[in-house]
């Protein structure tokens, strides 16, 4: 049975409620010495409490999560990591609609996209990869955008220490999934990384000219395919990296409703924008219930 997300909006006790039990689904256990010897112990406010018998301390459903020593109420921290994922709501709409100041809704939607993992990127192939640069870090001072370096040269290459950030971006064609993961560096090291769990014994990668992809020729482990962008070559039947490019610019607008990201912030960002994809077709209720999971 899905419910409405919105009655974890109105009260603060089915919000209490949805949290333990997304957080103790596989049962409970003290956050700081990892025993799962524990008893209830009374309520705080309107969450269950716990004592763990093995070191004496309590906690609470919120202690060692985003929402501890948080003075805001756990539907208000619900409400803004909803509409943030599922309609990326600017933050100064999110102030007005809670009245609370921006920089604390800034800070709690940095919280929670800081508590995501790295998504786990298993292939299985074929793969697009392909790569853009980020102006980011120079919030405030020029407005982020993101450039293709067509060709192979190395000017006009971004690089993190210059506030160009590259950002790659695979899209594997087999299960659909995809993903965007910014990088230090666009270099052999970072894209064997990304392409590192594949199925396959010889994993099809599809790649446009770019020089970091040459040495995927030489290995067993792939079978590269490239456009030459450089040359006027978008697309060679199946070999393209288009899935790529429009996912790239579906990422590259994430951010702009919250005027720019500087480059430390990038990371935590898209990550939520992986989040939001993997919420896309859920009910609402579902989605909340995996948004707190991925936070937690």
């Amino acid at each position: 049975m899905h419910h409405d997300p919105v009655s974890r909006f109105v009260s603060e006790s089915a919000a209490a409620d949805l949290l333990q039990r997304v957080r103790w689904r596989d049962g409970v256990e003290y956050p700081r010495c990892r025993s799962d010897l524990t008893v209830r112990n009374g309520s705080y406010r309107v969450y269950q409490r716990y004592l763990c018998k093995n070191c004496g301390r309590t906690f609470n459903d919120k202690t060692g999560t985003i929402f501890a020593h948080s003075k805001l109420k756990l539907k208000e921290w619900y409400f803004t990591i909803y509409v943030f994922l599922r309609f990326n709501t600017s933050l100064r709409q999110i102030e007005a609609e809670l009245d609370l100041s921006y920089r604390t809704v800034r800070r709690r939607v940095e919280r929670f996209a800081r508590a995501l993992d790295a998504p786990a990127i298993r292939l299985s192939g074929p793969v697009e990869i392909d790569e853009v640069y980020v102006s980011a870090g120079l919030k405030g001072r020029e407005r982020d955008s993101w450039s293709r370096s067509r060709g192979l040269s190395t000017r006009g290459r971004g690089s993190y220490a210059g506030d160009k950030p590259p950002v790659f971006t695979l899209v594997d064609r087999g299960s659909d999934d995809r993903y965007v993961v910014p990088a230090k560096s666009a270099d052999e090291s970072t894209v064997r990384l990304l392409l590192a769990d594949h199925e396959q014994e010889s994993l099809t990668v599809y790649t446009d000219g770019f020089r970091a992809y040459d040495p995927l020729e030489d290995d067993d482990e792939f079978e590269r395919k490239y456009v030459v962008h450089g040359n006027g070559e978008y697309a060679d039947g199946e070999v393209h990296v288009n899935s790529c490019e429009s996912h790239a610019s579906l990422a590259r607008r994430w951010p702009s409703p919250h005027r720019g990201v500087s480059k430390d912030k990038l990371t935590p960002y898209l990550r939520a924008f992986q989040l939001r994809r993997e919420l896309y077709r859920k009910p609402g209720d579902e989605a909340l219930k995996h948004a707190l999971d991925a936070a937690l």
